[in-house]
């Protein structure tokens, strides 16, 4: 669900920036207020773990689309809200800037749309109260489903109105919607799934652990190192190996553009400010797409139509399965490695300022 800047026009854009601005500061001040050292490892390692699943799409049997875990809901069990805003922005920061995956002027759109409806509005409104004090298995995975259902159905819904309101793009109001929210409800079921089955690992590796978080206290204790390298072996081997059967069918955003359109990317707006934004990414995204950078032009050229389309048949993209790429594993490891780098520097540094005299 990263929107292209090709649906957001500049006015939407700088306003989604500036809420987003403002949530990512008021989350380093209550992180500061209450968090400790020991979340600062746990964060990078979960943002590393984000970015490598995020690479994974699942087909949704009967739609010819795809879906990928978000990561904002599993981020606020493990972390609390405040810390897993800040994961969560690192790893799209990452991904923007470094991979071009989402927009540059549609960053703070991202950002709101899959950090702070899982974070401040389905994680405690949803999840917390379904999940209670002391979860069970069970009512861990029905929270988890729930939640995440919640959350990726605002976030959607949150989609097809910043489009809207942008009017940039041709895309029907009534359809998108129609298109964008049951096939984000399927999506939304299998992250709960795939939640619950981490949270659940992670509550066996670590008692006490998701209590630890919910309270805002230090989420991990002594002996942490075991769960912490766990976590970056199934970080490596998802985004090294794992990433190359990902789903070749379009993600839930690029289905619902291409059955309300026709078409599977849409024009970016000839402003200055897209051509600005345009610029800086080409010159920032390393492995563009997640390839190196000479295929990933020979791609452009190939594709017929606006830059940025994705060519394919409207039900998959133009790639083998399985992908095997060295350019696919290499991303997954630099990207993983680099939004460890970042949700964890900044984590540090936050933590290291509150202690200053």
């Amino acid at each position: 669900m990263h929107m292209a800047d090709a649906l957001i026009s500049p006015l939407v854009g700088g306003v989604m920036w500036a809420a987003t601005a403002g949530i990512t500061a008021y989350s380093a001040r209550r992180l500061q207020a209450n968090g400790d050292d020991s979340v600062v490892p746990l964060m990078g390692v979960l943002g590393a773990f984000i970015f490598a699943a995020q690479m994974i799409n699942f087909s949704i049997p009967g739609t010819g689309s795809s879906g990928h875990l978000g990561g904002g809901m599993l981020l606020s069990i493990l972390l609390g809200p405040h810390a897993a805003f800040l994961a969560m922005a690192s790893v799209l920061t990452v991904q923007a800037l470094f991979f071009a995956d989402g927009g540059l002027l549609a960053l703070g759109c991202n950002i709101f749309n899959l950090a702070f409806f899982p974070c401040f509005v389905a994680y405690p409104l949803i999840y917390r109260p379904l999940a209670g004090a002391h979860a069970s298995a069970k009512r861990i995975r029905v929270a988890a489903i729930v939640a995440a259902i919640v959350g990726l159905q605002l976030g959607a819904l949150a989609v097809v109105l910043a489009t809207f309101l942008s009017g940039v793009s041709e895309l029907p109001f009534g359809t998108f919607l129609l298109l964008m929210l049951p096939i984000h409800l399927a999506i939304g079921v299998v992250e709960g799934l795939l939640t619950a089955a981490v949270v659940t690992f992670v509550d066996s590796a670590r008692p006490g652990m998701l209590a630890a978080a919910a309270a805002s206290r230090p989420p991990l204790q002594r002996g942490g190192g075991r769960l912490l390298a766990q976590l970056l072996l199934l970080t490596a081997i998802t985004g090294g190996l794992l990433s190359w059967f990902a789903s070749t069918r379009l993600d839930g955003l690029e289905w619902a553009i291409f059955h309300s359109s026709g078409r599977e990317a849409l024009s970016t707006p000839a402003t200055n400010t897209h051509s600005l934004a345009t610029a800086l990414q080409e010159r920032t995204a390393l492995l563009p797409d997640y390839s190196f950078r000479q295929a990933a032009d020979s791609g452009d050229a190939a594709a017929a139509g606006d830059a940025g389309e994705v060519a394919g048949t409207g039900s998959e993209k133009a790639q083998e399965w399985p992908d095997v790429s060295a350019a696919t594993s290499f991303s997954g490891l630099l990207g993983a490695s680099l939004s460890m780098l970042v949700a964890g520097l900044l984590g540090l540094v936050l933590l290291r300022r509150r202690q200053r005299p």
